[in-house]
């Protein structure tokens, strides 16, 4: 056993935890070995082992920020990637910190496309 597996196993199980700990966020499992953090009936994170897919802006332009700051550890996401998602690698250059706000980012970002009656907290 190598002292980097359960390092990454705890990165993963810590960002589930903290996207799980959002006002109405839940987990879901919509396809086969996929693990998703909804908020009422959208997805606002993928939560992989060593990575998670996110939705990092509004736009492809301000999402691919990150694929310059960061161009080993961030990705495009395979067909949802024109709508700002990209893989971000939790097992590389990127902070654990930094990993937290895109979560979260991401989360604000999806709740303020729900309906009002939807969002957490709301009374409808």
């Amino acid at each position: 056993m190598t002292a980097k597996a359960p390092h990454q196993g705890g990165v993963a199980a810590r960002l589930r935890a903290a996207a799980l700990a959002l006002p109405g966020a839940w987990e879901d499992m919509p396809w086969e070995g996929d693990t998703v953090a909804k908020v009422g009936d959208k997805i606002f994170v993928f939560l992989g082992t060593e990575s998670v897919g996110v939705k990092c802006a509004r736009s492809r332009t301000e999402a691919d920020e990150w694929l310059h700051r960061y161009p080993e550890d961030a990705s495009v996401m395979a067909y949802i990637g024109r709508h700002g998602w990209n893989t971000l690698r939790t097992t590389g250059a990127i902070e654990h910190d930094e990993l937290l706000e895109a979560i979260e980012t991401s989360y604000e970002i999806v709740v303020s496309g729900l309906p009002r009656s939807k969002r957490p907290g709301s009374a409808g």
